[in-house]
């Protein structure tokens, strides 16, 4: 199966860009995984995180470069870009196992944001990864309720300048 890609769409701030986008999408028979959008850094743009496994990907961006709103399009490398994501999370908790999930969620540093008399409830950001552990130590205790963000993400800058050669 293929990999999940992550792609960067910078795009004009105008109504129906969003839906020209996802239907684009939707037409290839392609599932958007994960789609948060919001302002960029220049005025009215905005930057579309889309997190879709395709196979045909190089084809979809091309059609995607062609949507009259589509600024730029950047296909973003796991190893070379940021991602994170925010979930809220509602974890079974009662009065004998309460520290224990508490504890597990220091690790995570999930912070508890409510407190039931049989739950308690989470926020946590991170990678997909950390929270998806996060998921899978808690489940044991009963998973009340759960939602999570899209998936937001962009290049990491380069570490080291490179020196140009004299001569």
């Amino acid at each position: 199966m293929t990999e999940q890609q992550v792609l960067s769409v910078l795009v004009e701030n105008k109504p129906g860009v969003l839906a020209r986008v996802s239907s684009l999408f939707a037409r290839r028979g392609f599932n958007i995984h994960s789609l948060a959008v919001g302002p960029a850094a220049e005025p009215g743009l905005s930057k579309m995180t889309i997190v879709v496994r395709a196979p045909e990907l190089e084809q979809v961006k091309k059609q995607l470069h062609k949507l009259v709103n589509v600024v730029k399009i950047t296909e973003l490398d796991p190893g070379s870009s940021i991602e994170r994501e925010i979930m809220l999370v509602r974890v079974r908790a009662n009065s004998r196992q309460r520290s224990e999930v508490l504890q597990l969620a220091t690790i995570f540093r999930a912070t508890p944001v409510d407190v039931g008399v049989d739950s308690i409830t989470f926020m946590v950001t991170g990678s997909p990864t950390k929270l998806n552990d996060l998921l899978e130590l808690i489940r044991p205790f009963g998973l009340v309720d759960l939602v999570k963000s899209g998936r937001i993400a962009m290049n990491r800058e380069p570490k080291a300048r490179k020196l140009k050669a004299v001569g």
